[in-house]
This record gives C-alpha cells, structure tokens and sequence, in this order.
C-alpha cells in the first residue's frame, strides 16, 4: 500500500497524522486506546486535512475533548508501516474514505 501525507497535527507529545491511500482509503495515525487494538483518538483538527469534498468512512466519536475516537482495520502492511513514524504510544488504522453525498447520515468531517 502506498501513502501520500495529506497532514499532521501535533500536540500533546503525539503526532496524529492523516494518509490517503492508493486504495481509494484513509490510514489515520493516533494515540492507542487502552484494550482496542482496532480503534485510536485523533484531535479534531486532523480532519481539516481530509481532502477535499471526502470524510472518513466510519463513525467518530466525539470524547468531550476537543478529539474524536474511531475503529479501522489494523494496519499491518510492511511497506506502509515503512513509511510512518509511530511512537510506542500512537497506532494507526486505515479506514474507507466517503465522498460527499455518499451517505445521509450526518458525520463529523474537516
């Protein structure tokens, strides 16, 4: 799989980062949630690097914090991961990428 960085928002002593992919999807870097391997919690300024007229394709979940949690599929691709810089504390997942009018219900986006 390859990346193309579309942004990064550093805070926190954490880099969360945004990837668009060569497979029409989005690889979210952020920090770990404890005991979900498949989910992670990015601030909400991340999303102001989606691209343009597109959202993430999953459910956000707003912490009350000025950050969101979402679940993916782990990413587990060699090559990908070679082209990351994830600290001990931040994990990444790729996840589908919406374009807008893809779906009515209401989510957060950038």
């Amino acid at each position: 799989m390859q990346l193309r960085f579309l942004g990064k928002q550093t805070q926190g002593g954490g880099s969360p980062t945004l990837f668009a992919t060569d497979r029409d999807t989005y690889v979210v870097q952020g920090w770990k949630v404890p005991d979900d391997a498949t989910s992670i919690e990015i601030p909400a300024g991340l999303l102001r690097h989606l691209e343009h007229g597109t959202r993430l394709g999953v459910p956000l979940h707003d912490t009350g914090r000025d950050s969101y949690i979402l679940s993916g599929a782990a990413v587990t691709d060699p090559e990908a991961l070679s082209q990351m810089d994830i600290p001990g504390h931040e994990s990444c997942v790729e996840v589908g990428k919406e374009r807008e009018g893809d779906r009515h219900e209401a989510l957060p986006h950038g």
